[in-house]
C-alpha cells in the first residue's frame, strides 16, 4: 500500500523534474526505492527525494549537506539538489538528489571495490570547512545492540552477541571519542557497496551518497564492514586485497601505508560485527524466522570474538 508519505515524496520529486507540469506527456509513474524509519527514499525521473528519519537532528544534517555540495566534493560525494535546503513532509526532513545509477546486485563480479577503496581514501584526506559533528557509526552499532535486546528480551541466543558488545572499548561503542589522533578524519559512517552510484547515470564516475552518518571520527570505521566480512568469511581474500590496496594506493589513513592493517582495523571490525549480528537477530524476531545463513555467520563470528581470552581481547581492543 502506498503511504501518505511515499506519494509526497513522489510529488515533490516530480516537481522538481517537471516544474510547469507534463503537459500532453504521460510522466512516469515514481518509484520507492526504500521504505524504512530510518531512510523512505523516492525516484521520479532524474531526481529522488529522501525523508530522513523521524527526530534527525536538522541542524547536523544541514551540515552534513553543506558538506556534500561543498566545493572539492565534486569527485567524492554526490552532491544534493539545492545544496543544503531541507523541507518537511509527514513530520520529517525531506532531502532531493540527482538520481545515479547503482551497483548492480545481480553482478558481484563487477562489484566496484577499487574504487569504494579509492573514494574512502579521496573523502578521509579531505579538510573541513565549518563545524562538523561527529561520525555516527559508533551511535548505529549501539542503536542496533539495543534494537535486538528490545527484539529478543531475555533470549539467550544473544548472549554471545552481548558479550562481544561489551569486550569493545568505549569509543568503538558511541560512549567515548575515538582514540587520540584518530578522531578528527573525514569519514562516511555507514560504508557499503550500496552506498555508491554512478553519476551522470550509467556511465559516469562512481561517487558516495547518503551522509546521514558523515562526520569527523576514526576512519577505520569506513573499511571495517569489509574487513568483518573478510574476517569471517564472506568476502573472499583477494576481494579484500584488492580493496585495501585501492585504499592504501590512495593514500589512505586509516591503515599504515604497508604491512598488517589488522592492528588498525581490529576493534572497528569487531564493532560491525556485532552491530551485523544485532541486526540479523532483531530483523529476524520482527519476521518470525531463524536467521539466515548469511546472518548466522556474523552471529557465529560474535560468539568466536566472545570467546577470546580476556588478556587478547585487552590487546586486541586498548
Amino acid at each position: 500500500m502506498t503511504t501518505a508519505l511515499v506519494r509526497a515524496l513522489g510529488d515533490l520529486a516530480h516537481r522538481a523534474v517537471h516544474p510547469a507540469g507534463c503537459g500532453t506527456r504521460v510522466c512516469p509513474p515514481a518509484v520507492v526505492l526504500a521504505e524504512r524509519d530510518d531512510g523512505t527514499v523516492v525516484r521520479s525521473g532524474s531526481v529522488v527525494a529522501k525523508a530522513h528519519a523521524a527526530g534527525t537532528d536538522t541542524a547536523d544534517l544541514a551540515a552534513r549537506l553543506r558538506l556534500a555540495a561543498g566545493p572539492g566534493r565534486a569527485d567524492t560525494l554526490l552532491a544534493p539538489l539545492h545544496g543544503a535546503h531541507l523541507t518537511e513532509l509527514h513530520g520529517r526532513p525531506v532531502t532531493l538528489w540527482p538520481h545515479g545509477e547503482p551497483v548492480d546486485p545481480g553482478d558481484p563480479d563487477a562489484a566496484p571495490w577499487e574504487e569504494a577503496g579509492a573514494l574512502l581514501a579521496r573523502l578521509h584526506r579531505t579538510g573541513t570547512q565549518g563545524p562538523l559533528p561527529a561520525m555516527r557509526g559508533p551511535a548505529k552499532a549501539a542503536l542496533a545492540v539495543d534494537r535486538m535486546r528490545a527484539a529478543r528480551p531475555g533470549d539467550p541466543a544473544v548472549a554471545p552477541v552481548l558479550a562481544a558488545w561489551r569486550g569493545l572499548p568505549g569509543w568503538a561503542r558511541g560512549e567515548a571519542p575515538p582514540p587520540a589522533g584518530r578522531g578528527a578524519y573525514l569519514c562516511h559512517g555507514d560504508l557499503h557497496l550500496g552506498q555508491l552510484v554512478r553519476h551522470p547515470a550509467p556511465h559516469g564516475p562512481w561517487l558516495l551518497i547518503d551522509v546521514d552518518d558523515a562526520g569527523l571520527g576514526d576512519p577505520a570505521w569506513d573499511l571495517a564492514r569489509p574487513a568483518a566480512w573478510y574476517a569471517a568469511g564472506l568476502l573472499p581474500p583477494d576481494v579484500w586485497l584488492r580493496f585495501l590496496d585501492a585504499y592504501r594506493a590512495g593514500g589512505g589513513p586509516a591503515v599504515p601505508p604497508d604491512g598488517d592493517p589488522w592492528p588498525a582495523l581490529d576493534v572497528a571490525a569487531r564493532a560491525l560485527t556485532v552491530q551485523t549480528a544485532a541486526l540479523a537477530w532483531a530483523k529476524s524476531a520482527a519476521e518470525g524466522r531463524a536467521p539466515d545463513e548469511v546472518e548466522q555467520v556474523m552471529i557465529d563470528a560474535c560468539a568466536r570474538i566472545a570467546s577470546l581470552p580476556p588478556e587478547l581481547a585487552a590487546e586486541h581492543t586498548s
